[in-house]
């Protein structure tokens, strides 16, 4: 199209970018949550749905809230865990 802006390029790859960094945290969030073990905490599971099934759901400006979400999650398990 003649109005069209050849920008659009530019904006897809920081799409893209912003998109495989969400990922990354994600995989990285995994991992710590991997690392915890099965324990019997309840934020556990909570933990998992956040970083499944809602982040999955989300669109890609909200998957930012729910990382953040899930590390919180993550890091008060954690510090529960060092308690015991």
């Amino acid at each position: 199209m003649a109005g069209r802006k050849q920008g659009s390029t530019v904006s897809n790859a920081s799409f893209r970018a912003r998109y495989d960094d969400l990922e990354r945290r994600r995989t990285q969030l995994m991992e710590r949550l991997s690392a915890l073990g099965d324990t019997p905490h309840p934020g556990h599971r909570r933990a998992r749905t956040l970083l499944n099934a809602t982040f999955r759901k989300a669109r890609l400006v909200q998957r930012v809230a729910i990382l953040e979400a899930a590390d919180w999650v993550i890091a008060l398990i954690e510090r529960s865990t060092m308690l015991l």
